[in-house]
């Protein structure tokens, strides 16, 4: 997949573009809904012998025109990319959303990101807006495409009576329900981040952890002990998490520490990428009165998640 960041006005130029199916939305989890409009736009170009799309947005346009710095991210750009790619997408455009873009006109957007790209179609959400104030939208986009480029519109998904929708897994992730996060996403919430250097207390435990660094914009569940498995130079590992603040050993509240215990493994991974896959939330993070009853829980704590995953082959 190649992916290409614009910034209006972009500099492309639509006689050298591949004839192109485009998806576009902002996309924020690639949840089912987003993969039914990106699927469609695939198949589309596949029967049209066209290369596929997705154009998006960063940052998200509430970080823009509502002075929003507190966004968090189900998908951060780079997590975003990798789904994409595994979705089978050719190309990535992502378009920085700012103050001038956001003063656009409906039609002059559609003709400088639409026509201007070569995309002879387009697939969006039912409730995709475009334009100054949103004021395009997919019951004005005939007018405003003139004929230029062709569009499908699709409607919302229903999973269980409920719009499948990034607010709610934002809602989901908040309260821990990460079978239902994984549900609605229709695959395993990930966040990925590099293994750092921590306080090694996991170590003299006998739980020795992996810390992670994380983009810190990742929209991340609430603190707590999670089964999870993790991705490290392509191979899968089973293990714990832990999200949160360390209260047995700290009264610092304000970043929380993701550090991982990987289960039958002994090996330095420091300044590695690796990808965490979250599937169950254990229970809260407690504050214990001493280090003992802390390795107690712990490994009460490792019993469970491995019969979670025994139950899951």
């Amino acid at each position: 997949m190649e992916t290409i960041e614009l910034t209006y006005p972009h500099q492309l130029n639509r006689d050298e573009m591949p004839n192109t199916v485009a998806a576009i939305g902002f996309f924020d989890g690639i949840h089912k809904g987003h993969q039914t409009v990106i699927q469609t736009a695939i198949k589309l170009a596949e029967t049209k012998n066209m290369e596929s799309a997705v154009i998006t947005f960063y940052p998200h346009p509430s970080v823009v025109l509502r002075n929003n710095q507190e966004v968090k991210y189900i998908t951060p750009p780079h997590d975003k990319q990798v789904v994409l790619e595994e979705l089978g997408v050719d190309r990535l455009y992502i378009i920085n959303f700012n103050k001038q873009l956001s003063t656009l006109t409906p039609e002059h957007f559609l003709e400088h990101f639409i026509v201007g790209l070569n995309i002879h179609h387009i697939v969006a959400g039912f409730d995709y807006t475009y334009g100054h104030k949103g004021k395009g939208n997919m019951e004005t986009i005939k007018e405003h495409a003139k004929g230029k480029f062709d569009y499908t519109v699709i409607d919302k998904v229903i999973l269980d009576g409920e719009k499948v929708s990034s607010t709610k897994i934002r809602s989901l992730l908040d309260i821990g329900d990460i079978e239902q996060v994984n549900e609605l996403l229709g695959r395993v919430f990930t966040t990925s981040g590099t293994v750092v250097s921590g306080f090694k207390r996991g170590r003299e435990l006998g739980y020795p952890t992996a810390n992670i660094q994380y983009n810190n914009v990742a929209h991340l569940p609430k603190a707590g002990i999670y089964a999870v498995q993790v991705i490290i130079d392509g191979n899968l590992y089973r293990g714990m998490a832990s999200l949160g603040v360390n209260p047995t050993f700290s009264d610092e509240r304000s970043n929380l520490s993701l550090e991982v215990y990987i289960f039958d493994f002994n090996q330095d991974i420091y300044g590695k990428e690796i990808i965490v896959e979250w599937y169950n939330f254990i229970r809260n993070e407690e504050k214990f009165d001493n280090v003992e009853a802390l390795i107690q829980q712990m490994d009460q704590d490792e019993k469970d998640i491995r019969r979670i995953f025994s139950s899951m082959q």
